[in-house]
């Protein structure tokens, strides 16, 4: 993920999360907690505090031992970057996090493994 610079996953509370975004000298950080999982199907989270957001990724499965992926994510743009133009701003997001998911499926295509029977 281009734009994250690290992720924490404390021992203690595994449904928590620590982010790190940084970017050009900017940097925003956010705990989120997951607030629905069901294996091989759905993660949906939610930021609990620091930089509001909100999503869910779907895993979908298809024909012949292959899966569609759907992100859906919410997010506010923080006070400090928000003389940008949202537009500009939106379409950034939006291309970063397609190209997220390209990799996404090119490192899952390349370390497959078949589900433990």
């Amino acid at each position: 993920m281009k734009w994250i610079d690290s992720v924490r996953i404390p021992p203690e509370t595994p449904d928590l999360s620590e982010w790190k975004l940084a970017s050009r000298g900017l940097e925003f950080t956010w705990r989120s907690k997951i607030t629905n999982l069901v294996e091989y199907q759905i993660i949906q989270w939610e930021a609990i505090d620091g930089l509001p957001n909100k999503g869910a990724i779907r895993f979908y499965d298809r024909k012949e031992g292959q899966s569609s992926v759907k992100l859906t994510v919410s997010y506010a743009i923080p006070a400090i970057i928000k003389w940008m133009d949202g537009l500009f701003l939106g379409r950034l997001v939006e291309a970063t996090l397609q190209s997220d998911l390209n990799r996404f499926r090119d490192y899952a295509q390349t370390h497959h493994q078949p589900p433990a029977v």
